[in-house]
């Protein structure tokens, strides 16, 4: 086991962490990757990787350099009335891919996920996890309902950001929203 404390010197204990998390869950996925694991291949103690981090799901998202931590997206589908979650869900969704800094990540990501079968597990894994599994629990839909949902959203993604599909690609927020929401939200009546 790795000795508890501090390294001494100057260290880099953060990004080897990070380096470490990211071959393992590469490797391994995300249900079998588990912080004593990225924590031995780093050198460090488990409770260093939990005081940068917090959590595996944590770790997973910075590793992954992810803008949002999906939480957030778990917390805007539930918080308010039921009845606007489907218009939550996408302001919360275009916000975050209509920033050019904040979707670089998820298009990296997107191209991973289409041409590496180690990668769509990973992420495949993580969804199911922490987004799919708690908004379908606390909703009380059946998680393939919430799977479809998801599906739309990535599908708009696609179309408005990656092929640029017109007129979706010049579309304003609000028109999207009104042309989009209504049809996520019958997935949640």
């Amino acid at each position: 086991m790795a000795k508890a404390g501090r390294r001494p010197g100057q260290t880099e204990t953060r990004e080897q962490i990070l380096a470490s998390a990211r071959g393992l869950f590469a490797e391994h996925g995300f249900d079998a990757t588990t912080i004593r694991a990225i924590a031995a291949d780093a050198g460090v103690n488990p409770a260093l990787v939990h005081h940068f981090f917090g959590s595996k799901d944590q770790v997973f998202v910075a590793a992954l350099a992810l803008p949002v931590n999906p939480a957030e997206v778990v917390g805007e589908a539930i918080k308010g009335p039921r009845a606007e979650i489907g218009e939550r869900l996408v302001r919360f969704f275009l916000s975050v891919w209509g920033n050019p800094v904040a979707r670089q990540p998820f298009l990296a990501m997107l191209r991973s996920v289409a041409s590496n079968e180690d990668a769509a597990r990973m992420l495949r894994e993580f969804m199911h996890r922490t987004v799919v599994r708690p908004i379908a629990a606390e909703l009380g839909i059946r998680e393939l309902t919430m799977s479809a949902a998801g599906s739309q959203l990535i599908g708009i993604a696609m179309l408005r950001y990656v092929v640029q599909v017109e007129p979706l690609a010049s579309a304003s927020d609000d028109e999207v929203v009104a042309t989009v929401a209504p049809v996520i939200q019958r997935y949640f009546d």
